[in-house]
């Protein structure tokens, strides 16, 4: 049973899980439960003119019929979209969906979690303090390490730093933290993509890479020593890398992966090549979260001009991982029942 937060109600989140899940083949591979509102549902469905859909209102996720698509209202009947607006309703009904979401999947009612885009400035509150749908399920969940990765057909791109201010980079920027972000992605290629032997390319920090210390000494003084330690621990890193040089000549095709020390340095080249089907998946948690690379795309709201496709791919890929960890989580009982 796959889980989908309604996100910001006034963005393109509805609009990008109507579209997705108007696809046949969504339903061959899962059972959707959408965390949200039938009145906004309509609104949405209204302004963009799709007469033909509709969801299961459900009171939980175990009413969930598996032939259709299902809906759980989160919010009551005073509910208000304002279609490109950011307002603090918006913001809260976003949280709310997602609080519900996120309980219902630590107590097993739902299996994965796919999550429409949020505004990172409304949804702020007493409840919600964090840069993010990463560093809010990073503290539920209790895990003490985490790596966005954006993943695409062609392209997986991990972000050391993540969403943090350009200023602060340098001082977050630590051996300790790039071996561990490595290996966490060594892991994930391995158990959640099936990769046995990932090659992973680490970018510099510093344009051309620091020039051998001349722009700048992170990478001989942190990065190639990190990257060193990682080889010792038969992770297959290589690198520092220019991050120009390293996406303009294509070489990002040659490995598995890659390692960016920050996150538009890893963004801004991923969405070129990959906006319209790229996902972020939150690796390091105890179950699979996915989104759209997208965001909320105000300027668009309700004039059906956004593309499902990302969120299509994030319902995939959310399916995608769950199996594969699922598969080798039984590999692994009978090896060990084997012995």
């Amino acid at each position: 049973m796959l889980g989908i937060t309604q996100g910001d109600i006034n963005g393109i989140g509805y609009e990008v899980i109507i579209k997705a899940l108007l696809d046949p083949r969504i339903l061959e591979i899962c059972t959707p439960v959408v965390y949200g509102s039938p009145k906004v549902l309509a609104y949405h469905r209204k302004a963009l003119n799709i007469p033909n859909f509709s969801l299961n209102a459900i009171a939980c996720a175990k009413e969930a019929n598996p032939r259709r698509a299902n809906l759980i209202n989160c919010l009551d009947d005073n509910v208000r979209v304002e279609l490109g607006k950011s307002s603090g309703y918006a913001g809260e009904a976003a949280f709310i969906a997602l609080e519900m979401a996120v309980r219902d999947l630590t107590e097993h009612q739902i299996d994965l979690l796919v999550t429409a885009p949020i505004n990172k400035h409304n949804i702020q509150s007493k409840d919600f303090s964090f840069a993010g749908h990463t560093e809010y399920l990073q503290e539920k969940l209790g895990v003490h390490e985490v790596l966005m990765l954006m993943v695409s057909d062609y392209l997986k791109v991990g972000i050391a730093t993540g969403h943090i201010p350009l200023a602060s980079v340098p001082g977050e920027l630590t051996n300790d933290l790039i071996i561990r972000k490595l290996r966490l992605l060594d892991h994930s290629l391995r158990y959640d993509f099936n990769i046995g032997s990932p090659r992973i390319a680490v970018l510099g920090l510093n344009p051309h890479s620091g020039d051998q210390g001349l722009i700048g000494r992170e990478e001989t003084e942190i990065i190639q020593p990190a990257i060193e330690k990682a080889r010792q621990d038969n992770i297959m890193a290589l690198g520092p890398y220019a991050a120009d040089g390293y996406f303009g000549s294509g070489l990002y095709q040659k490995f598995d992966a890659v390692l960016a020390m920050y996150h538009d340095q890893g963004m801004a080249p991923f969405k070129a090549l990959s906006f319209d089907n790229g996902v972020n998946f939150t690796a390091g948690l105890p179950v699979v979260r996915t989104s759209p690379a997208h965001g909320t795309a105000y300027e668009i709201a309700g004039l059906d001009q956004a593309s499902a496709d990302s969120m299509r791919q994030a319902i995939y890929l959310a399916v995608d991982i769950y199996k594969t960890r699922k598969a080798n989580r039984e590999l692994k009982r009978n090896a060990l029942g084997a012995q």
